[in-house]
């Protein structure tokens, strides 16, 4: 049986789902996704889509070249960002990676019906290409797809006059946004969003937060929190750079850490803005130890000087869902004066109550939040009740502009309706694959999942409802045996297979392929070699799943089999 829809969403580089949005595409094969990676003519050449912070989509493309022919010398690429800040830091990203990194800003207008859409085009020279899309890569401040179709659509009607230019030639920093008009549509999605997102963190989280010992190590007391503490943003990834961003404007240029193997973006942005960071990759208790010993020398010898700036942290951890002792890192922001920020997407706020032990918490809309797969979108929520909330709530109201476009939060806001329903459908699913999954122990060496992995840390910010504990989330990762092992199993699992998580349907990937091609070795030492395969799961019939997994499973065990 197939839990991976038609034939056509099952071949290479097809979207996933099929929509002209999707933030997913097929790769179903090892070797297809080896070929992706590796660039191979065609494979790349079949890609329809992919994820959008990774590819390019096509309309973006489209909309690029437009801008190209009309108003780039032929030696200039150009890429599209969602707001003028957003441009200006693009091109401070590129001259401090590059010698060669002047860039110019082309800022347009367009009236459709009753709103602007603008749109802020960089110039830069064609070889700095690959420098600009790792911008695009790790800040998520590309624009959207739909916005892209929506200009083109214009253009198509009524021509270049259709847009308004200004501002033409090298930035100098001086140029401001202007706000722009919106859709009451857009306006009350977004209200309802942030709604949405205030009522799940105010009636389904814990009110406190206890250690194994019944000590209150957090609460939700003090100060209520308010929607006018919820930020939105165009992408995940977006929502963490601003609230890294956030931090060194409201408090200061100083280091940060990296706590725990996060998502391979978020220690980009740590490593290449600001100062730099600290990375401590295995997140254990050993970890905050060997943290702590550097709080206290630094300390010793820089008394009027805080060591660090903030800590960042997944809670839990993708791809190794390891949940951190977050009781513990709390007591160090206290002590030596930090900042934390916690990314919850993979626990989610169904599921975990982290706000009371951080100063800020980023969210991906992308994934669960929405489900379906066909939008982007992000959240920052700022705790009420932090030592430093005063001050980044200032610097952020002073400085945050909604570029998350109309058209998407509408859809966001649509897609996010079932968010509850469909956690706990996801919960029920992940937990009984899990428990029968850990039982293959011809093949698979290890089930990273919240539950069995970090689960006291994960345990004292679950989610206590009437119901009793919430779930453990939809994610979870296998280690094989062997590589051949893993491949086998990947081939045969019957599911959709690509980049993303938090879908609707069930969606594996080969991860460390996938988000560290180019640092396999490194990735290997820190826990993720190219035998993990990580799996989100759907709200499929878990029968379905059960007997699409046996079926894979059984393919690994006979082929591990053949090699023993």
């Amino acid at each position: 049986m197939s839990l991976g829809g038609n034939n056509e969403t099952s071949t290479v580089g097809q979207p996933l789902p099929p929509s002209d949005h999707a933030i997913s595409v097929s790769l179903p094969t090892w070797l297809e996704t080896l070929g992706y990676k590796k660039g191979d003519t065609h494979i790349i050449d079949r890609m329809q889509t992919g994820y959008p912070r990774y590819f390019i989509h096509l309309s973006i493309r489209k909309l690029a070249r437009f801008f190209e022919t009309n108003f780039a010398s032929p030696a200039e690429r150009s890429l599209l960002v969602v707001s003028l800040n957003a441009a200006s830091a693009a091109c401070d990203f590129l001259s401090s990676q590059s010698a060669n990194g002047k860039a110019r800003i082309l800022d347009y207008h367009g009236l459709c019906g009753k709103s602007w859409l603008p749109i802020y085009v960089i110039l830069f020279p064609s070889e700095m290409f690959p420098l600009a899309k790792l911008f695009w890569q790790h800040t998520g401040l590309g624009i959207s797809s739909r916005l892209a179709e929506k200009i083109l659509a214009q253009i198509e009607d009524f021509g270049i006059d259709y847009l308004s230019i200004r501002s033409p030639g090298i930035f100098n920093g001086s140029d401001r946004s202007t706000p722009r008009p919106e859709y009451e549509s857009a306006i009350q999605a977004k209200k309802k969003i942030r709604h949405r997102i205030l009522d799940i963190l105010s009636t389904r989280t814990n009110s406190r937060i206890y250690s194994a010992d019944n000590k209150v190590l957090g609460s939700s007391g003090g100060k209520l929190l308010a929607i006018d503490d919820i930020f939105l943003y165009p992408t995940g990834m977006s929502a963490i750079w601003s609230a890294h961003q956030l931090c060194l404007g409201a408090l200061g240029n100083r280091k940060s850490v990296c706590f725990g193997f996060p998502y391979s973006d978020t220690l980009k942005i740590l490593q290449k803005w600001g100062p730099g960071c600290l990375f401590y990759a295995d997140g254990n208790d050993s970890s905050i130890d060997d943290l702590e010993e550097y709080l206290r020398s630094y300390r010793s010898t820089n008394n009027n000087t805080p060591p660090l700036l903030s800590l960042f942290t997944e809670f839990p951890s993708n791809p190794l869902l390891h949940s951190v002792n977050l009781q513990r890192l709390r007591g160090l922001a206290d002590e030596y004066d930090f900042l934390i920020v916690v990314d919850e997407t993979i626990g989610n706020f169904s599921n975990v109550n982290v706000l009371p032990l951080a100063d800020i918490v980023v969210t991906s809309l992308s994934k669960i939040f929405s489900g379906y797969a066909t939008v982007m979108g992000g959240s920052l929520v700022l705790n009420p009740n932090g030592k430093y909330f005063k001050i980044l709530k200032n610097h952020l109201v002073s400085t945050y502009e909604d570029y998350y476009f109309d058209d998407d939060a509408i859809v966001m806001e649509h897609n996010s309706r079932d968010f509850l329903h469909r956690v706990e459908a996801i919960n029920y699913n992940s937990e009984a694959l899990c428990e029968y999954l850990r039982s293959c122990s011809s093949v698979i060496t290890r089930v990273y999942y919240p539950k069995w992995h970090g689960r006291d840390n994960y345990s004292a910010c679950q989610v206590k409802s009437k119901n009793g504990l919430a779930g453990y989330g939809g994610l979870f990762s296998l280690l094989f045996v062997s590589q051949r092992a893993a491949q086998v199993f990947y081939d045969s699992l019957s599911c959709s297979k690509g980049p993303s998580l938090g879908t609707n349907f069930t969606l594996a990937c080969p991860y460390a392929l996938l988000a560290h091609f180019g640092e396999l070795e490194w990735a290997a030492d820190h826990g993720v070699p190219v035998e993990l395969v990580r799996i989100s799961v759907g709200v499929e019939p878990l029968g379905d799943l059960m007997e699409a997994f046996r079926f894979a499973v059984k393919a690994a065990e006979e082929v591990q089999e053949s090699i023993i």
